[in-house]
């Protein structure tokens, strides 16, 4: 295994421990700054809608230059923006260090992903993206329900305190152990009209869409989990790390299960996992005043949940195969936008008669239409090889 993949995946775990270490503090953080559930939850949907624009923006902007000093400068922007989080005295900047630390978030999976895979031959692509993403899993395995720990010992903020400091590792191990990674293009004026061309196919839209609607599924309904496992559930506020925790060794098996099934058959895994995944939600939407049920349901959750992201990145890798950077970032932002999506809605939900178990409604209703999204778009695929299989075949017979 190339030395380099470990790196990737310890700037993997600081960025994934930013992105949900949150979610476990986000009834003391709105307590301290008097802000609703829902203005709190902002704090994840808008982390969540910066990192798509630097999925996008950044990728294309630092197309030109060596992936290794791209991924070094970008962890300089995830430092600085966690560094304001730790001691922002209001709100909004809090927020403010939360959209500076997620611009690095969308181009360091963007950038990150094509150098994993270009490490490895082509039929562990997918393994190699999966080892990478291992980072964010551990980061709920281990880091979340750890941080959550810590803010509640010790304030919230020494959380982000402490994930300055994992920045700082993550940065120079990036520095020692990831060799210099020239784009083909390095150098010279990369070609955007030719990369934004992506956009312009129908099954890269499909998966950008799939991708949206499954991770708005997965996060809608964990964005306000703590809520829903002290308010419904009957959980305490100390019980609920060890329950992220459960919901982290679940997200850490699935995203290395998810990588070694794409590999096998890519569409096959996908549709069995998204079918899994809306049936995970609505069992856990019927049974959230059930413990043990819930219990269960959070290593189901986080298993499923998880073990699409290899998959989901693989697939629209494969069909932009001309312009993987960008396309990674692509589907990079779809997964945030779906984040913000499924936050925001969640977030509206709570408002509702179903109270705490809403975000979990919703998380279905998402993870079902990514199915059937992604039904479509197999269908609409298989046709279209068939056919161009056709007519090659009357190419050769007519001479």
């Amino acid at each position: 295994m190339p030395w380099g993949l470990i790196a990737l995946a310890l700037g993997g775990f600081g960025i994934g421990l930013t992105e949900f270490g949150i979610v476990g503090l986000l009834p003391e953080i709105a307590t301290e700054f008097g802000v609703s559930e829902g203005t709190a939850g902002i704090l994840v949907s808008g982390y969540a809608l910066s990192v798509a624009v630097g999925a996008l923006a950044l990728t294309v902007a630092l197309s030109r230059f060596d992936r290794k000093q791209v991924l070094l400068w970008l962890m300089v922007l995830f430092i600085i923006g966690n560094l304001l989080s730790a001691i922002a005295p209001t709100y909004s900047l809090m927020l403010t260090g939360r959209v500076i630390a997620a611009l690095c978030h969308g181009a360091f999976f963007s950038v990150g992903a094509v150098v994993a895979a270009d490490l490895v031959e082509e039929k562990k692509k997918a393994g190699a993206i999966a080892l990478m993403f291992a980072g964010l899993t551990v980061a709920t395995v281990l880091g979340v329900p750890a941080g959550t720990f810590l803010g509640q010992a010790a304030g919230w903020r020494s959380t982000f305190w402490a994930i300055t400091v994992i920045g700082i590792v993550a940065m120079i191990g990036i520095g020692l152990l990831v060799r210099p990674a020239p784009n083909p293009e390095h150098g010279a004026a990369p070609s955007v009209r030719r990369e934004l061309g992506i956009f312009r196919r129908p099954q890269v839209l499909a998966s950008a869409l799939v991708s949206v609607l499954t991770f708005g599924g997965l996060v809608g309904a964990f964005t306000y989990i703590a809520f829903t496992l002290t308010n419904v559930t009957g959980f305490s506020e100390s019980a609920v790390p060890w329950l992220l925790l459960v919901f982290g060794a679940g997200s850490f098996i699935g995203n290395l299960i998810g990588g070694k099934a794409a590999d096998r058959a890519l569409n096959g895994s996908l549709l069995t996992i998204l079918a899994a995944l809306t049936v995970v939600l609505v069992a856990f939407g019927l049974a959230a005043a059930v413990p043990i049920a819930v219990i269960a349901l959070m290593l189901l959750l986080g298993t499923v949940g998880f073990a699409a992201a290899p998959g989901l990145q693989l697939r629209i890798m494969s069909i932009a195969g001309d312009a993987p950077t960008l396309a990674s970032g692509m589907n990079i932002a779809a997964l945030n936008i779906g984040n913000a999506l499924g936050a925001w809605l969640g977030g509206i939900a709570l408002t509702t008669s179903l109270g705490f178990t809403a975000p979990l409604w919703v998380g279905a209703a998402l993870a079902g239409a990514a199915l059937l999204m992604l039904i479509g778009a197999v269908v609409a695929q298989t046709r279209a090889k068939a056919s161009a299989g056709r007519a090659r075949q009357a190419e050769t017979i007519a001479p």
